[in-house]
């Protein structure tokens, strides 16, 4: 059969029917809250009772409260009038944050993944970190050092430690992490330069430039060269990143690293999305 003007938008509905265990009582519990008593009628014993303070029943909530008691043997059920049920679409902002089930926190930082749980979106990479060398460091020849970064220019979760040169992943913020180092060597003749990452005590990255030969200098007349190394790492809760070099002069004379931002730096932040 053809309309006019628009098609209804609920199809088919039918009203939710709730049928009591009576007893000698005047109160009872609905399975579905309710505004009041005008959201139902009540049919006892085949007879449609009046809604309302001084007639037959009051609800409100879940409670329906009757003028007077059953008696063993009446038969009352209750139409919800206000809970037709549908099978169309709920309306437009019919359904909150409350009516879903799903796990984890709902607020508006969150968002409803497939699985049923709310998780945080996007992210700001923290922890993150930035330290540099607060002053000039001299190197042992040929030797393994860890750089004296002890001066912070950020550092998120206060992960970063000046004291021990270290960067220690926080509790419950294990993951992948993205580092990255610069150093700055001064020293006119050296044979090999290296700057590496550990992990724990291992080295995990590193850059190694060589000449070829013990006391063959890589840059001739050549004061200053800088270096960096970068590194992307599954880390867990507790695991530490430090910073080493090592340079062998080719005269045996003393090895600088330069300070400063701009000269030697080691930063790091965890990644998101992987």
């Amino acid at each position: 059969m053809a309309y006019i003007g628009n098609t209804p938008a609920e199809n088919y509905a039918s009203f939710l029917t709730e049928t009591f265990t009576v007893s000698a009582t005047t109160n009872y519990t609905l399975s579905h809250a309710v505004t009041n008593e005008n959201d139902i009628r009540l049919v006892i014993n085949g007879v449609v009772q009046q809604p309302g303070s001084g007639k037959a029943y009051t609800a409100s909530g879940t409670t329906l409260t009757l003028t007077s008691a059953t008696v063993s043997g009446d038969v009352m059920y209750a139409v919800y009038l206000g809970r037709a049920l549908q099978t169309v679409n709920p309306p437009n902002a019919s359904v909150g944050l409350s009516q879903l089930s799903a796990t984890g926190t709902k607020d508006a930082t969150t968002f409803l993944r497939g699985d049923n749980t709310f998780a945080s979106a996007g992210g700001d990479n923290t922890p993150s970190f930035s330290a540099r060398l607060g002053s000039n460091q001299t190197l042992t020849d040929d030797t393994d050092t860890k750089v004296n970064f002890d001066t912070e220019d950020f550092d998120t979760d206060s992960a970063f430690d000046t004291t021990n040169k270290r960067f220690t992943i926080p509790s419950g913020k294990g993951g992948k992490y993205f580092f990255y180092s610069r150093v700055r060597f001064l020293q006119n003749s050296i044979s090999q330069y290296v700057i590496a990452f550990r992990v724990n005590g291992s080295e995990i990255a590193k850059n190694y430039i060589y000449s070829g030969g013990v006391g063959t200098s890589i840059y001739n007349s050549i004061q200053y060269r800088s270096y960096d190394v970068s590194a992307i790492e599954t880390l867990s809760a507790g695991d530490y990143v430090e910073v080493y070099v090592k340079a062998d002069s080719t005269d045996g004379s003393t090895i600088t690293l330069e300070s400063g931002t701009i000269h030697s730096e080691f930063t790091g932040y965890k990644l998101i999305g992987v």
